[in-house]
């Protein structure tokens, strides 16, 4: 199987190969360049168009399913900060999407309130943990939790959730 995904970054890529490989075999990952079509720091409904537009962005014909990650902030007025962030998922096949969330955390208040000033949670986690490229290796998560849940571990929980219609295709008719 063959699946390509709308980024090139290792984390995202290691997390989707993941959750493909316990439900198909011999999975083949394919990172291609595509773009969000939404802001770098996207909030509530817009990180799920971002991953819809990277999973149509990143299909073609050559591939079983692509698939499309964000992460970004949602409101959520019970926390200390007002906002949690989730990885969304989308996997597409040319002709249906499907989508699938990972955990949820909330960001420090300051890490939040740069945010909403217009700042990128990337670059002020990095800025943050002194680690260059944190996107890439463990991610903020990993920071965040000493390393007990990384990046990766969150792509693959969202990826496997936009997998439950397609290893129950007969309960979701498609």
């Amino acid at each position: 199987m063959k699946v390509a995904v709308g980024s090139k970054n290792p984390a995202k890529l290691e997390g989707v190969e993941r959750a493909f490989s316990r439900f198909f075999e011999s999975v083949e990952v394919y990172g291609v360049d595509t773009d969000s079509g939404v802001s770098k720091q996207p909030f509530g409904a817009e990180t799920i168009f971002g991953a819809i537009n990277r999973a149509k962005g990143a299909y073609s014909i050559n591939y079983d399913f692509s698939v499309g990650v964000e992460a970004g902030l949602f409101p959520m007025p019970e926390t200390l900060t007002g906002y949690l962030d989730f990885q969304v998922a989308c996997v597409y096949n040319g002709k249906i999407y499907t989508l699938g969330f990972g955990p949820g955390f909330e960001y420090p208040p300051d890490v939040v309130s740069q945010v909403r000033g217009g700042n990128e949670v990337g670059m002020i986690m990095e800025r943050l943990s002194g680690i260059e490229r944190l996107g890439e290796k463990n991610g903020s998560i990993g920071y965040l939790t000493r390393n007990s849940v990384i990046r990766r571990d969150l792509t693959e929980i969202a990826v496997t959730m936009a997998l439950i219609p397609w290893i129950n295709r007969t309960l979701y008719r498609i």
